[in-house]
């Protein structure tokens, strides 16, 4: 065979034709990337809200930020030291949680400070838009790892009673570094935020509708989901959730489901029990000590102890409802094993 011999004519084309279609798929992928990223979220600001901040809408913004939707979770400093990690006191809507790779999500996130030090510039709209649609003041989409989501469906007066709590928080002076997500979740993330789906909060002689509206309100299906990269891929509410500790254990959410695996067990009363124990004026919370691996949780028993009995069993009523899914979840794995 003569290697030095010329490329035909018929391939030279073949190949001119292949480079141009590679060239095109090239410009295609990313004008469409381009239009994605510079031209979504295309979620307006409602520009004519004033939210007027009432004792009313306060006491129930409080109520639902630290006890239902427990915002202050995320956006708090957090005790890893204690049992369930309470927030720090005098760091309340300071943010600074940060959720990263090594809890397997697809970049590194940080959550906001969301007192007036941080919001004294935002219109209510804007705050409204970030916490139904996922959007920041300048346009740029959260990751959903805020439940924008869940909140998305809530009631507008709900909504409007947190925007009033939030005016009244201490001005905290805490600044913290951008979020920064990978390819292509970078991209994807500026479709997902959507105008807000308000429905109105069910009457509690409703169980089930009452029930669905707190438990989503409270994000009980997004820790008890087993996700991958931020995409649900178990059943809703079978538990395993994966949280890798900073020391090295593994920690996986439960099922709550009602099969024998999960809550099939519990009685209403046991559901509530379990929550108001952390309430009682007795109860301290203890100490954990990382170094000899001992157990620790994300989920902040503290903050939705603080829900009300007819809230936590409308929530167990719902659960009932719920398909029953075959799912044995070890849930804590020591640094090490």
């Amino acid at each position: 065979m003569n290697f030095e011999e010329p490329i035909p004519d018929t391939m030279k084309k073949v190949l001119k034709v292949l480079l141009g279609l590679l060239v095109i798929i090239i410009l295609i992928f990313g004008g469409a990337v381009l239009y994605v990223t510079q031209a979504l979220p295309d979620v307006p600001v409602p520009e004519d809200l004033t939210v007027e901040v009432t004792p009313e809408r306060v006491a129930r913004g409080e109520y639902l930020a630290n006890h239902v939707c427990v915002c202050m979770d995320c956006h708090s400093v957090r005790d890893w030291n204690t049992f369930a990690a309470p927030p720090t006191p005098g760091t309340l809507g300071a943010g600074g949680d940060k959720f990263d790779r090594t809890m397997q999500f697809p970049g590194e996130f940080v959550a906001r400070n969301i007192t007036p030090f941080a919001l004294k510039d935002w219109s209510d709209g804007e705050i409204h838009r970030a916490i139904t649609s996922g959007v920041s003041k300048d346009g740029h989409p959260f990751f959903p790892i805020m439940p924008y989501p869940n909140f998305n469906k809530m009631d507008t007066e709900d909504i409007y009673s947190i925007i009033a709590y939030l005016r009244t928080l201490d001005p905290i002076e805490a600044t913290h570094g951008p979020s920064e997500a990978d390819f292509p979740v970078s991209v994807i993330m500026h479709m997902i935020p959507e105008e807000p789906h308000p429905t109105p909060r069910p009457d509690p002689s409703d169980a089930k509708a009452y029930g669905a509206y707190m438990a989503n309100a409270a994000g009980c299906v997004e820790c008890h989901t087993e996700t991958v990269q931020g995409e649900k891929v178990g059943k809703p509410m079978a538990g395993g959730f994966t949280f890798n500790m900073p020391n090295g254990a593994v920690l996986r959410s439960p099922n709550i489901t009602m099969h024998e695996s999960g809550l099939g067990g519990w009685t209403r009363e046991m559901f509530i029990q379990r929550f108001k124990q952390y309430a009682d004026s007795s109860y301290v919370a203890p100490k954990v000590d990382w170094e000899k691996g001992e157990f620790q949780t994300i989920m902040p028993w503290s903050m939705y102890a603080g829900m009300t009995e007819q809230d936590l069993g409308a929530i167990y009523d719902y659960l009932k409802t719920v398909q029953p899914v075959a799912n044995q979840v070890v849930t804590w794995t020591p640094p090490g094993s």
